[in-house]
């Protein structure tokens, strides 16, 4: 089963919506918006992007942690394969 958008009144008198799991467990709420109309129009857009939206990693890494750069296409080092002799190794 999917999750529910449910649209409410916040504490500031604004629209919002929230992506509520069927266990009940709110997983996302949004911004403010000054009407049901521009949280429904959200809520589509929503709809659209989330089911091919990638992950993007943008959390520091917690103190001594050593995170590996990736290499950068330019400058990455590009090996031509092997050949095998006449025995087969490489």
């Amino acid at each position: 089963m999917a999750g529910t958008f449910e649209l409410f009144v916040d504490d500031d008198s604004q629209i919002r919506f929230r992506l509520v799991m069927p266990d009940g467990h709110v997983l996302a709420v949004s911004g403010q918006f000054a009407d049901k109309q521009a949280a429904a129009a959200a809520i589509e857009e929503v709809r659209e992007c989330a089911g091919t939206g990638l992950i993007q990693d943008v959390v520091p890494p917690r103190p001594g942690v050593v995170r590996a750069s990736p290499q950068h296409p330019r400058y990455a080092v590009h090996r031509a394969p092997r050949r095998l002799n006449n025995l087969g190794a490489a």
